[in-house]
């Protein structure tokens, strides 16, 4: 396994690395960067650590959001039943209020 040095957020990172993942990895850092830059630039939130909660999360939704469009289900329904729609519901206002004054999770 190597290393490699990164940059997210102007504050270097040693990550480590499978051979052959370089291209990946360097992949995944610029999709955070990019997440987290854009975060902070909107003005509302200034931690890094939040910044880097929320851009975790509007990752991990974006990623859910398209797995579900890539599925091809029998029937609509298998998708995103109700229950599942209000369990995501329920987790985003969870961690809204947990954020307080730092605004809404989904930008």
């Amino acid at each position: 396994m190597k290393q490699l040095e990164v940059q997210i957020m102007g504050q270097s990172y040693l990550l480590g690395c499978p051979d052959g993942g370089e291209a990946r990895l360097l992949d995944a850092v610029e999709k955070v960067d990019t997440a987290m830059c854009r975060i902070r630039e909107a003005g509302k939130v200034r931690a890094r650590d939040r910044i880097a909660v929320l851009a975790a999360l509007n990752l991990a939704f974006d990623l859910a959001d398209q797995i579900a469009h890539q599925a091809k289900p029998a029937s609509p329904s298998a998708v995103a039943t109700p229950e599942h729609s209000q369990k995501l519901n329920a987790l985003l206002k969870r961690l809204d209020d947990a954020l307080g004054q730092d605004g809404h999770l989904l930008i």
